[in-house]
């Protein structure tokens, strides 16, 4: 397991799903990065920062809305420690984005040795195993070799079929319950237990809330990060969590600004 120590406040904040159709949520987002590089010791991005990454090519000719926020991105490493995870919209980020940027790639899973204790911070969409369909591609998408044929497509066909994925996947999502696309308790049990620790901190499934539960005799807390929603929800919505040495605690975007 992945383990890296980070003292001082660390935030937290994830599902920003950000793009040229959502202006919004993309300015709400760069008045964050300045607060965070200001009261932060560090800031973790756990996946689904972009609502598609079709490789960190992109980056190197970005258009208006991407160029802003990859700026943001820039100043706040320049200040604090930036760590990029990848979700299942942006699982393509790589090492090249986190090089321009100054950030580092924060690791699937990775055990953070914080002021609180030991947490484990994840996307979490590995843990929602009872979605069969969703691990078959997650697996798929994540296999090398298909990455590598991806990327080599030119930019345009990425795109092209990345529209194309998003739309079969919406479609398929509205014919799934709720409970099958959230997390199964036996994977998120087996993660407490593989890393040692009795907190986890994760995103991917849009439903913020703090979970209080029992691992083998011994108590445990799952808390979910907000999604970021500032152009098509009324009212808009976002947040972030703050984990220091009292604990972890949720901050909503619409309350702080």
């Amino acid at each position: 397991m992945n383990r890296i120590a980070l003292p001082g406040p660390l935030w937290l904040a994830s599902d920003l799903h950000l793009g040229p159709a959502v202006p919004a949520t993309s300015e709400a987002f760069l008045g964050f990065l300045d607060t965070a590089a200001e009261d932060a010791s560090a800031l973790l991005l756990p996946g689904d920062i972009f609502d598609a990454w079709i490789g960190d090519d992109v980056a190197r000719a970005a258009p208006p809305w991407l160029a802003a926020v990859l700026e943001g991105l820039r100043r706040a490493a320049a200040r604090i420690p930036l760590w990029l995870g990848r979700g299942n919209r942006d699982f393509l980020i790589g090492q090249e984005l986190a090089d321009r940027l100054g950030a580092r790639l924060l690791p699937d899973q990775a055990v953070i040795d914080s002021d609180y204790g030991r947490v484990l911070v994840s996307h979490g969409d590995e843990f929602c195993t009872d979605d069969q369909a969703y691990q078959q591609f997650r697996a798929m998408v994540r296999d090398p070799r298909w990455q590598a044929q991806f990327l080599a497509k030119p930019i345009p066909e990425r795109l092209q079929l990345a529209a194309q994925a998003r739309g079969e996947s919406m479609s398929a999502n509205q014919a799934k319950s709720m409970e099958i696309m959230d997390v199964n308790p036996d994977a998120v049990a087996n993660a407490f237990r593989t890393a040692g620790v009795d907190l986890l901190i994760h995103g991917h499934t849009h439903r913020p809330a703090r979970h209080v539960l029992e691992v083998d005799g011994r108590r445990r807390e799952r808390w979910v990060l907000p999604d970021w929603e500032c152009d098509h929800a009324a009212p808009a919505r976002g947040g972030w969590l703050v984990l220091d040495r009292d604990g972890p605690q949720v901050y909503d975007l619409e309350a702080a600004a």
